[in-house]
Formats: structure tokens, C-alpha cells, sequence
């Protein structure tokens, strides 16, 4: 589904990412790993399109999405749930999760009822504006808009930071379900390892703007995993 094929990054003169290369299959999640500063947000932004790329390819289901804007890989189904979860604090819930209807057509431009069974506490606060609520609360929110667009990748720059252990549970059972699903691949940036590697399927460490290792789970060592996390 997702292809980033080694991709360098810049901004301006400074090198984020060097070689880059990742793999996203629908129905699993890709966990990248890393210190603070090694480039994982940099490799999302370039994988939705807020940064380019001066060289490598990133593909969607095959085709070549490395020059097109974000508004267009929208269109063709990534949604992204940035670090700092970005939501409108004086737009309602309600008004939040209706902003995810731009890139859809006229009669997809609902709320799908799966996103309420999925975190209740949205419905409840659906006339409630979003910088009301708690940290938790608008990361819930975030993922919801981010589903609204039906996404065919979901890409997630740090779910768990700042959240409480209660809805960080409540986020990883919701990734489990959209996995389950078997409709969309997930990408998912995380420094909370233990977490990350209960949900991934597939994962990759960052250090220096670069993966120094990747792999399936299942072959995961975590001690050498953790070697690149500590400070």
C-alpha cells in the first residue's frame, strides 16, 4: 500500500532524512521508533505531503504521490493525525469532525457512526467546543477527524504523548479494531515503546535521519530496539 523508496529530505541546507526507505501493508501497523530529533516527524510530514522530497520516491497503492500536494493525498485517502493534535479550539466537536469532509464527495460527507462506538465521549461532547476538552480528549478527537475521510492510510506522529493511561488504552483497542478491519494500512510514531511494539505488525528504528533497523515483529530483539531509544 505505502512505499517510501530511500528518500533525502531537506530543509534548506540541513539534512533530515537520508535514504529513507518504509513499508505500509493495509490491515497491519507500522510502528517507527527513535529518539526525540532523529526524524520521524520529518518522514511524516514528507508521507502526507507538507514537506517535499529532494530525492527518492514515496507511492500510494503504486503510483507516484511525491509531488502532489496534501489536499490531493487526501483526496486519494491518507489522513494524519499530527503531533499536537491540531483541532480547531473554538470550533464545536461537531464542527471538528465535519472539517474532515473536504477532500470527500457530497454524498460520503457524513459521520460515520463507527467513530462515536469507537470513542464515545465525542457524541456526548458534540456541542462542546474542542478547546475545552481535556488532552485526551481532543487526541480522540483528532484520530475521529482524521477517519471521517475514510482513509486508506492513517498516519499517527505520537498518539500516546501527554495522554492519560485511560484513553491511551482506549486509543490502542481503537487501533486494534481498524486493523482488524483489514481497509487501511497505519502508520503509527511512537516513543512509548512498550505500547508500540504490542501493536505494530511491522516495525522501523530511526537515528539520524536514517532506519538503521526494520522487520517484522516477530523478529524484533528489544534489546537492540531499546539500544536506539535510551538517551
Amino acid at each position: 500500500m505505502l512505499n517510501v523508496d530511500a528518500i533525502d529530505l531537506h530543509y534548506g541546507a540541513a539534512q533530515a532524512l537520508r535514504g529513507v526507505s518504509l513499508t505500509a501493508e493495509v490491515g497491519q501497523v507500522t510502528a517507527v521508533l527513535g529518539r526525540n530529533g532523529v526524524g520521524k516527524t520529518s518522514l511524516m510530514r514528507a508521507i502526507v505531503g507538507q514537506q517535499p522530497v529532494s530525492k527518492g520516491a514515496v507511492r500510494l497503492a503504486g503510483e507516484d504521490i511525491s509531488r502532489l500536494a496534501p489536499y490531493d493525498r487526501a483526496r486519494r485517502g491518507i489522513a494524519f493525525v499530527p503531533q499536537g493534535r491540531e483541532i480547531f479550539p473554538l470550533l464545536t466537536v461537531k464542527e471538528n469532525l465535519e472539517t474532515g469532509f473536504a477532500p470527500l464527495k457530497r454524498r460520503d460527507r457524513h459521520v460515520p457512526g463507527e467513530i462515536y462506538d469507537l470513542f464515545p465521549v465525542l457524541k456526548d461532547m458534540l456541542h462542546r467546543r474542542g478547546g475545552d476538552l481535556s488532552g485526551g480528549q481532543q487526541q480522540q478527537l483528532a484520530i475521529g477527524r482524521a477517519l471521517v475521510t475514510r482513509p486508506r492510510l492513517l498516519v499517527l506522529d505520537e498518539p500516546t504523548e501527554g495522554i492519560q493511561p485511560s484513553i491511551i488504552k482506549d486509543i490502542g483497542r481503537a487501533i486494534s479494531y481498524l486493523r482488524s478491519k483489514g481497509e487501511m494500512a497505519i502508520v503509527l510514531v511512537e516513543q512509548y515503546f512498550e505500547w508500540a511494539r504490542d501493536l505494530c505488525d511491522a516495525y522501523a528504528v530511526m537515528d539520524r535521519g536514517q532506519v538503521v533497523e526494520a522487520g517484522p515483529r516477530s523478529g524484533m530483539v528489544e534489546a537492540q530496539v531499546r539500544r536506539w531509544l535510551s538517551v
